[in-house]
């Protein structure tokens, strides 16, 4: 899917990219939480983060808000569990009907870690498969 990029999130990709060499796939930028999202190819987090998390740090200084990466996968129910770290996802199934919905399977314990603080991680799985997978609903069994 194509994703089309505000100029405010192309600019934070070129500082993330500037930061961190390694090339952003996606940003989101959430105002409500106060927090840029970026979405990292698969294999490229280590590098994104750096040694001791200095790279995120240095990038979060410079933005003056939180810094999240998100790993980018082939599959979407890999994409979706991507989403959800560092929640326990046992399994993801995506079901199309007349919408698509993503079901994940979380470990129970790891239910409130999958949610987020006021559905801040749950919403944002819901944004990141919608945009990348045309996936309409991420529903937690």
């Amino acid at each position: 899917m194509r994703v089309t990029l505000s100029d405010e999130a192309r600019q934070y990709i070129a500082l993330f990219e500037d930061v961190t060499d390694v090339a952003a796939r996606d940003c989101i930028v959430d105002e409500e939480f106060d927090r840029v999202v970026f979405l990292v190819p698969p294999g490229e987090m280590g590098q994104a983060i750096g040694p001791g998390g200095r790279r995120v740090k240095r990038l979060e200084k410079r933005v003056g808000r939180s810094v999240e990466l998100v790993e980018d996968a082939d599959r979407p129910e890999n994409f979706v569990a991507n989403a959800l770290a560092p929640a326990a996802v046992y399994n993801v199934t995506v079901s199309e009907n007349d919408t698509t919905v993503a079901y994940v399977e979380v470990d129970r314990e790891d239910t409130g870690v999958a949610i987020g603080a006021d559905g801040r991680n749950i919403r944002l799985a819901r944004e990141l498969a919608r945009r990348h997978f045309a996936i309409d609903d991420v529903e937690l069994t």
